[in-house]
């Protein structure tokens, strides 16, 4: 059976019944066609409708396959949410997944034409465009777009939600990149007004502060931070390395070594600010009048030991030539 076959014709398709007049068929005849017509097309809308709400469906139920193994294997979900998104080319939710994906394996290229669908599908979401704008802003890094290109995103991620701190932050970045020191300070001390309780900013307001000579303006946000931060927070460590440059830059030494043994307490025993505060704390040791010597040459051993052997040696030459030239002095051998 066909399409259309069950449904019957109109009684006046294929001549006429015996004793009808022509003109009475003249009028029947077309209404009749059009309603037969109109139940044809509404019979196609139905069936073309069962299949893209099937499409649909299926991209959803693919979606949730790919979330399931995202963590563990990103490449093979970001594979189920692009046949997801051909099954369900509207589906925004989709592509920003897709998008996610992909920025775990850091093919920032990707990343950005994937949201760039996903802007246009969906351009009220802020976090959209922020994520854009960052992907974008890692390819500038690679050299392989300009910064100006991550402006924009930003700049809508803002528009769209004024309260997304983030996006004041990495405008900043995108600014500074871009040498206008002006409007870096503008957007890290939005960013530091639309959340306060994120450390990380007030560090970056402050460095910026530093760089230009702003020494006062500077001291000033980080003492902010500190009444903002939890105790152990380890964004603290920033804060406390810049206090140090400025009481350094003072000559107040044991002010700077107060600082860098707050610095080294919220370190932790991992990562590359545990390996630099040991140099940090250790030269500054060193200086001290009397110096601090036992303290200063275990943290100078401490730091060549991890950093003046194998791959990192190169990363850290100056500071390895000049630990060993301390301890040395220090009669550390």
């Amino acid at each position: 059976m066909g399409m259309f076959e069950g449904r019957g014709s109109p009684p006046c398709m294929g001549g006429t019944r015996s004793g009808e007049a022509g003109s009475e068929r003249k009028v029947s005849e077309p209404m009749k066609l059009g309603a037969f017509a109109m139940a044809s097309c509404l019979v196609v809308s139905s069936v073309l409708g069962l299949g893209c709400s099937r499409n649909r469906q299926e991209a959803v139920i693919l979606a949730n396959q790919a979330d399931k193994e995202v963590a563990l294997n990103p490449e093979g979900a970001a594979s189920k949410y692009e046949q997801a998104t051909k099954l369900d080319p509207t589906n925004h939710r989709i592509f920003y997944k897709l998008a996610m994906a992909q920025k775990k394996r850091e093919e920032w290229d990707k990343v950005a034409s994937t949201l760039s669908r996903a802007t246009q599908l969906a351009p009220k979401y802020a976090n959209y465009w922020f994520e854009r704008g960052y992907a974008l802003e890692m390819q500038a890094k690679k050299k392989t777009i300009s910064y100006e290109e991550a402006k924009e995103p930003y700049q809508k991620c803002i528009e769209n939600d004024p309260n997304y701190a983030d996006c004041y932050e990495q405008l900043g970045n995108v600014f500074l990149w871009t040498d206008d020191e002006q409007k870096a300070l503008e957007n890290y001390t939005k960013a530091v007004e639309h959340d306060p309780t994120e450390i990380r900013y007030y560090t970056a307001l402050a460095d910026l502060y530093i760089r230009l000579g702003y020494i006062k303006e500077a001291e000033q946000v980080l003492k902010e931070a500190k009444n903002f931060a939890k105790p152990g927070d380890k964004t603290l460590f920033g804060v406390h390395v810049l206090l140090s440059q400025i009481h350094q830059d003072r000559g107040s030494l044991p002010e700077m070594v107060l600082e860098l043994e707050s610095a080294k307490s919220v370190a932790g025993g991992e990562g590359p600010e545990s390996v630099q505060i040991l140099f940090s704390l250790g030269s500054t040791y060193a200086q001290l009048t009397p110096p601090r010597t036992a303290e200063a040459v275990q943290m100078l051993k401490g730091f060549s030991a991890r950093a003046c052997k194998g791959a990192k040696a190169a990363s850290f030459k100056t500071e390895c030539e000049t630990a060993q030239t301390l301890i040395t002095r220090l009669g550390g051998s």
